[in-house]
């Protein structure tokens, strides 16, 4: 193909200059042809292979004896040129003939793509119509290239050029080759906003979509300008604007403009945002005969002074309309009358109990799910056919099936039925990639370098179940963890889970290993918008082995091994426990934007069956807020735990609480009662725990692009309590002849509440392998013994 091509480069054309153009032929014929009009009774056909003459004269228009003048062999030519069989056409008048000389275009013998690397040949072949034993076209050919630039514009290059080059060939054949110069990515170098007053370029860029170019740009792909997402950023800034009062918020346009060299992008938003509204009189009445609106007040959730959010207004609604169809009544809607006052800038709401018309749901059509189940889509609509028709059901019904995360795109609209009084509804969706295969790795200051691996699917098997497998391995411990989860088991807004492990752990500041292995089946279910709980069971074996005994070495004469406590506990029990959680999360159904809580709350009773007798609870609960001007973000957290044994059972180290990142600024097991009489010094754990932490994350003054911000907390907290607290004394001579030397003693173990504290200062980095968080903490409050960590490197996690 080189060689030959090298031969051939001085009748190397563009598609399009292998056309005649027909000023050119028109100059020609105007020497050619007579001035005046002429009869033609013959016409023959010269150097068509494939075209005979009656189809030539037919293309032309031409008929045999006809008066032409030289306009009409003109407009014969140009529509023989332009019908795409010949390279070449020629009219020359020979007395009462007409010879029509042409050249066909050649064949194509293949069809090659140069130059070509982010988009492979087999890709770029799908998308070119020239194909291998098909005529040559040139326009044809101009069309391919720009197609195959369209298919890197989409990819964010928009520099890409295309160039159509023809190889003759023997016997009327050529080889068709695309050059492609792919150029770099076009880039986003600066997304800027006109009209914003309440809120900063910054924080609206972050609630984009789309993001400018950084220093990541090579792993980010969000930086590539895509006309597409231009539709989903005004709407996300739409939500963003109403959800904080801002009713009249509007997108007026968005500029793009691109630099001379097309590989950068100016993107201008220009809004309107409108004033900030409150909410003013808020009334329920019904336009029902018969219907009592009293009912449907009472489930009103919307204050006067309350700051506008359309979100508030749709789940009042929700709620009334939930309340109709329990009481039966059919076809009605609330419709939100809103009234403005500019001039204290308060909305006035109505909710409008009114009938609507009776339209019935015929069917409901899904397509495009190739792998996906019907059935998984279906049970999204709380509507089913033959039930009456609500627009806000379906919508709520189409977010839903859009939050699934399955589909790439979902559409659900509706059309006029077999009457005018049943509607069809139409779901089509696009399906993506839900499995995902990952590989990483982790360092700790207090675990070291670790790797994992994970094999996880959100829709497996198309049934819109998860199962998640998973294997790491850091510092003498592994971890093999597999979850199942079926979100609607028997049908119903019912989580079946399942969870197995087994894990070995080599603890920090201590000298004994763990294994634990076990299974927990486990039912969860919703008992409001925003609470669910959780019934589960347990059953584990748990092992404490490799603790060394106290002992006095012979060979250096010092005392080695653990602490006696830890000695008595080794060995291996089985855990079996029934549990429950309570979990709150405002998030669900949220009402303010600003603002989010969470609770949770544990219990977990051991003893039916196995060699554990207690009762374990734990609770957390958590608020995040943003503030000044939505550009810091407020974070408070607490927790705390107890565990109780049941009978004259002590407990276990692998029962009880440990400091193992509840207060940053100490290593795991950095903190709480210590046996220092130990040689080993190990933590022993306790059995209550509480930590309360406190955090402000804000930018630091770079550009956002670079998802780099900073952050200062605060945390305190305490590990405390043993069932016994027996230490010992050194015993050189065995005076109990018990083989140890050790003397049990009581009370040489510090188990009481002693509070640790710690402050720092935090650097949150956004990258292609996740969020990393930086602390570097100052332990300000702590015991003698008490292991402190300045530095940490951690995944940051969210709210």
């Amino acid at each position: 193909m080189r060689e030959g091509r090298a031969m051939t480069d001085k009748t190397r054309v563009m598609g399009a200059r292998a056309l005649v153009s027909g000023l050119a032929v028109a100059a020609m014929l105007g020497a050619a042809l007579p001035a005046a009009a002429a009869v033609y009774t013959q016409v023959r056909l010269e150097g068509a292979q494939g075209v005979d003459a009656e189809t030539a004269l037919s293309l032309a228009n031409i008929r045999r004896g006809a008066d032409l003048s030289p306009g009409d062999l003109n407009d014969a030519q140009q529509r023989l040129q332009q019908s795409g069989l010949f390279e070449t056409v020629e009219i020359v008048p020979q007395g009462s003939t007409l010879v029509i000389r042409v050249s066909e275009f050649p064949t194509i013998n293949v069809v090659n793509f140069e130059g070509n690397r982010r988009l492979k040949d087999d890709k770029l072949a799908e998308i070119v119509q020239s194909k291998s034993r098909r005529v040559f076209s040139p326009s044809q050919a101009e069309q391919d290239a720009q197609a195959i630039a369209a298919a890197y514009a989409s990819e964010g290059r928009y520099a890409a050029r295309v160039d159509p080059r023809i190889i003759r060939r023997p016997n009327n054949r050529v080889d068709l080759v695309f050059e492609v110069r792919e150029g770099d990515l076009t880039e986003i170098e600066r997304i800027g906003f006109t009209g914003n007053r309440a809120f900063s370029d910054r924080r609206l860029r972050n609630v984009l979509s789309t993001k400018q170019a950084g220093i990541l740009r090579t792993f980010i792909r969000r930086d590539v300008y895509a006309p597409e997402r231009t539709q989903l950023d005004e709407q996300l800034l739409t939500d963003f604007y109403r959800s904080r009062g801002y009713a009249d918020f509007k997108v007026q346009a968005v500029a793009p403009e691109v630099t001379r060299e097309r590989d950068a992008f100016y993107v201008t938003y220009n809004i309107y945002e409108g004033p900030r509204f409150t909410f003013g009189r808020v009334d329920v009445v019904s336009e029902i005969p018969g219907v009592d609106a009293g009912p449907y007040s009472a489930l009103n959730r919307v204050r006067p002074g309350q700051v506008y959010s359309p979100q508030v207004v749709e789940q009042t609604i929700q709620r009334m309309e939930a309340l109709a169809i329990q009481q039966g009544v059919d076809f009605v809607s609330f419709e939100p009358r809103v009234t403005r006052n500019m001039r204290n800038q308060t909305l006035d709401l109505t909710f409008a109990l009114i009938r609507g018309p009776r339209v019935f749901v015929e069917r409901i059509d899904i397509e495009g799910n190739t792998t996906t189940l019907d059935e998984v889509i279906r049970r999204q609509f709380n509507t089913v056919e033959g039930d009456p028709f609500n627009p806000r059901e379906i919508r709520n019904s189409a977010e839903r099936i859009r939050a699934l995360g399955y589909f790439s795109d979902a559409q659900v609209e509706t059309r006029e039925g077999s009457s005018t009084q049943q509607v069809i509804v139409d779901v089509n969706v696009e399906e993506q990639p839900t499995g995902s295969l990952g590989f990483g790795a982790s360092y700790g200051a207090s675990a070291g370098i670790g790797f994992n691996a994970s094999l996880t699917d959100t829709n497996f098997l198309g049934r819109g179940q998860t199962v998640d497998l998973s294997f790491s391995t850091a510092s003498g411990s592994q971890s093999f963890d597999f979850s199942f989860i079926e979100p609607y088991f028997l049908g119903r807004d019912l989580k079946a889970k399942f969870s197995a492990w087994y894990r070995t752990s080599d603890y920090n500041n201590a000298k004994f290993n763990t294994r634990s292995a076990g299974f927990s089946p486990a039912i969860e279910f919703p008992v409001s918008p925003n609470g669910r709980v959780e019934l589960r069971y347990r059953l584990s074996k748990d092992k404490l082995f490799d603790v060394d005994p106290v002992q006095l070495s012979p060979e250096s004469g010092e005392w080695t091994g653990s602490s006696p406590i830890l000695v008595a506990e080794q060995g291996e029990r089985v855990t079996s426990a029934l549990g429950y959680s309570y979990s709150y999360d405002s998030r669900i159904a949220a009402i303010s934007p600003l603002t989010s809580y969470k609770l949770r709350f544990n219990q977990d009773f051991a003893g039916v069956g196995g060699d554990v007798q207690s009762v374990t609870s734990t609770m957390s609960a958590g608020v995040e807020s943003r503030a000044w001007r939505e550009e810091v973000t407020l974070r408070a957290e607490f927790e705390a735990g107890a565990l109780h044994m049941l009978g004259d059972e002590d407990s276990r180290i692998t029962d009880r609480f440990r400091g193992s990142g509840r207060i940053r600024g100490f290593e795991a097991n950095g903190y709480g009662p210590r046996d220092l009489n130990a040689p080993n010094e190990d933590a022993l754990g306790g059995n209550y725990f509480w930590a309360v932490r406190a955090e402000a994350q804000f930018p630091v003054g770079l550009p956002e692009e670079y998802g780099i911000t900073g952050g200062i907390f605060a945390d305190a907290g305490s590990v405390w309590g043993l069932d016994n607290a027996a230490g010992y004394d050194r015993d050189s001579n065995d005076r109990d002849g018990d083989g140890n030397f050790t003397e049990v003693v009581d009370g040489t173990v510090d188990d009481s509440m002693k509070v640790r504290a710690s402050v720092g200062v935090s650097m949150f980095w956004t990258t292609p392998i996740g969020p990393l968080r930086f602390n570097f903490s100052k332990a300000v409050k702590k015991e003698d013994y008490d292991k402190d960590q300045p530095f940490d490197l951690s995944i940051s996690t969210k709210f």
